[in-house]
């Protein structure tokens, strides 16, 4: 391989150009006949193509945010083919769309089953189809996650977690960023900052993990507004590529409540609202919000940063941040309403993410968080 293997939780071949390992990854897991699970826009730009693979089973037909409908039809394309592994290539709505397909094509099993809130922890088994997952954008870092975000039939949006469902090679490779337009890039690289602030942040003792995640914002903080400025700066995107990664490597310590509420929000059919920019609006929020309980670790963040007033001064810091990359200042500039709070602060009551948040979550406490952000 060109490329030394990192291995944390998972195998990743890391680096500009690294996507020409992909035949001995594809070799090396096992496959025969992956199916390639995209989006629609992607196969459009000859994203597939540049896998170089011989006439490959391609299922594109997932939207933003996935759904268990999109899942679904996925199964039977890779059931239909009689595929043996699949390969994500995308964002976070891909790779989360991949690993529902994987669970549903070995397991007897109905999706929401799946869902961590509904013990689904303990239902998915090793069972799961082999996943090799190639990241589009420097946002979720999903290719290296335990967890699924899908929106169920029910309405509901949940997460999946399983170790099971860590995909077993990623391949990360930034110059499969260097098309993304600067918007684009901003959210998904606030996304990827969001985690690491959360997981650093979060009430779980996990030194690895929380040593993983400051690392990572640093890479942030210091590359996402080159990386907007110039997409094509390779440096940068490689940094936030890096970024996005140690994100999701900190899962193991949990996130808070700048998630818990914001995939509610994401389930909102009628709005379909970016997961990436809803964590951007509120990151400044939820910094105020849990200052007093995480007080030791905003001033250590503050410090990373170069925040010279402090953890005081953090949340005002992101809120420029937000601000210098073109992104909403709010939930009214996302296009949401009032009416649309209705039921998410219950919603978040529920989430997995509120239970690792430094302070505690309350139904009060969550309406006021909310309509503050609005």
């Amino acid at each position: 391989m060109q490329y030394p293997t990192i291995s944390y939780l998972t195998k990743v071949q890391f680096g500009a150009g690294s996507l020409a390992d992909l035949p001995e990854v594809i070799q090396r897991v096992g496959m025969q006949r992956p199916m390639v699970v995209t989006d629609g826009g992607l196969l459009e730009r000859g994203f597939v193509e540049r896998l170089r693979m011989n006439k490959p089973v391609v299922f594109a037909d997932i939207e933003t945010n996935p759904t268990e409908a999109s899942v679904l039809r996925g199964v039977e394309a890779y059931q239909g083919e009689a595929c043996d592994g699949i390969i994500a290539l995308g964002g976070g709505s891909p790779m989360d769309a991949a690993k529902g397909i994987g669970i549903l094509a070995t397991h007897q099993l109905a999706l929401e089953d799946a869902a961590f809130i509904c013990g689904g922890l303990e239902k998915v088994t090793s069972a799961v189809t082999p996943i090799i997952a190639i990241p589009t954008t420097a946002g979720t870092g999903s290719e290296v996650g335990r967890g699924a975000l899908i929106s169920m039939e029910s309405g509901r949006k949940l997460a999946i977690i399983s170790p099971h469902i860590i995909p077993k090679w990623s391949i990360v490779d930034p110059e499969l960023t260097l098309e993304l337009p600067p918007l684009l890039t901003a959210a998904t690289g606030m996304d990827a900052l969001s985690h690491c602030l959360e997981t650093y942040c979060s009430n779980v003792f996990n030194p690895v993990a929380g040593a993983i995640a400051i690392d990572g914002l640093r890479r942030g903080w210091a590359n996402i507004k080159a990386v907007v400025d110039d997409g094509q700066n390779i440096a940068a995107r490689s940094e936030m590529m890096m970024c996005a990664m140690q994100g999701a490597l900190s899962f193991q310590k949990g996130l808070g409540v700048i998630h818990a509420v914001s995939h509610p929000l994401g389930a909102l059919r009628h709005k379909g609202l970016h997961h990436g920019t809803l964590n951007a609006v509120f990151i400044p929020h939820a910094i105020r919000f849990n200052l007093d309980s995480a007080r030791n670790e905003m001033e250590t963040i503050s410090a990373t940063l170069g925040i010279s007033s402090g953890a005081d001064a953090l949340a005002d810091a992101f809120s420029a941040l937000n601000q210098r990359l073109g992104l909403p200042p709010n939930l009214g500039g996302m296009g949401v309403d009032a009416g649309d709070l209705d039921g998410i602060a219950e919603d978040a009551m529920l989430d997995h993410c509120g239970f690792t948040n430094p302070r505690t979550l309350t139904l009060e406490n969550l309406k006021t968080f909310l309509k503050g952000a609005l």
